[in-house]
């Protein structure tokens, strides 16, 4: 060998040496990045609603003031696009903001990965409705079912193909409920759109709810369109013998009204006033809970006023 003549080698750096490949490249793929907002598209069947209510405008100005903190979740997509799999809410205060750019980790995940993620990110809301946890329960267990024998976002012994009861207990462990609570959600699935309304706006109870499910879709219509009539919603035992009626062939729409017009226990009939009419009189983004505690507050002003105005004569 010639001397003077060098050996051209190359030597691994540190993090070679002391990192997997595997390692390394999840290292790569969890760095933050800046992607334009219009590259990046909302999550397929999203169940969870991103509402523009008070609560959003006071994120938007925090964007407005500190930016973006906590990076959103991405997934890689065709022709240079990308899927949010978490973030819907940031990523919207940032368009109110007038953001061009959201800061980003971008994660390769299958479809399924990507629904188990999306779901269990969601659910550390404060407040999430009925429907959208009824959804969201739905797509995870689904998404858990199409995994087969794979056990890495399922906690299962290796190899095992998990049941449905145990894909149920694991996604109930994970979010606080009981497996026959997230079997009770999952039926919610099935309700038409009016019943599961009042479902969310805590007109009609789970129990209730759960059985009126079960009975097919224009049976339901039925029963929506006796609530509206009779200003009342079905007990747990007249949506069961709904259900029972239903199941025998028996059910019409005056089996639904005879059903609804039994006295319940302790019924206390509801006063339904639209929102479309009651919109003009509160802030977009009000809560029930507010509306109710305001219109009580003006009654018992007019009520005083009146008594005034009695007296005075």
């Amino acid at each position: 060998m010639a001397r003077g003549r060098e050996i051209p080698f190359d030597l691994p750096s540190l993090d070679e040496l002391f990192t997997t490949q595997s390692e390394r490249d999840e290292g790569d793929a969890e760095k933050v990045q800046s992607i334009p907002l219009d590259a990046i598209d909302p999550f397929p069947h999203h169940p969870f609603q991103v509402r523009d209510d008070e609560e959003m405008a006071a994120m938007a100005q925090s964007v407005r003031d500190h930016g973006v903190i906590s990076p959103v979740l991405l997934r890689p997509a065709a022709r240079g696009r990308y899927e949010l799999v978490s973030g819907h809410r940031r990523k919207r205060a940032a368009e109110i903001a007038g953001l061009a750019e959201l800061p980003a980790v971008v994660r390769q995940m299958t479809r399924d990965e990507a629904v188990v993620a999306m779901v269990d990110s969601n659910m550390q809301r404060e407040r999430v409705l009925p429907s959208e946890k009824a959804f969201a329960y739905k797509m995870k267990l689904e998404a858990m079912n199409r995994q087969g024998a794979r056990t890495d976002l399922t906690s299962s012994p290796s190899g095992m193909k998990l049941k449905r009861s145990q894909t149920l207990d694991l996604i109930g462990e994970e979010a606080g409920d009981s497996r026959n609570t997230v079997h009770r959600y999952i039926r919610l699935t099935e309700l038409i759109k009016p019943l599961l309304d009042m479902v969310d706006a805590g007109e009609i109870g789970m129990r209730p709810a759960v059985e009126l499910s079960y009975i097919p879709a224009e049976e339901q219509g039925w029963v929506a369109a006796a609530i509206e009539s009779e200003v009342c919603t079905p007990s747990h035992a007249q949506a069961s013998k709904m259900r029972m009626f239903s199941n025998e062939g028996r059910l019409n729409e005056d089996v639904v009204l005879s059903i609804m017009r039994e006295e319940k226990p302790n019924q206390v009939r509801k006063l339904h006033i639209s929102a479309e009419k009651l919109s003009k009189f509160f802030r977009p983004g009000t809560s029930r809970e507010e509306m109710e505690a305001r219109i009580i507050k003006g009654l018992e002003l007019l009520q005083r006023q009146e008594r005034r105005r009695d007296m005075g004569r």
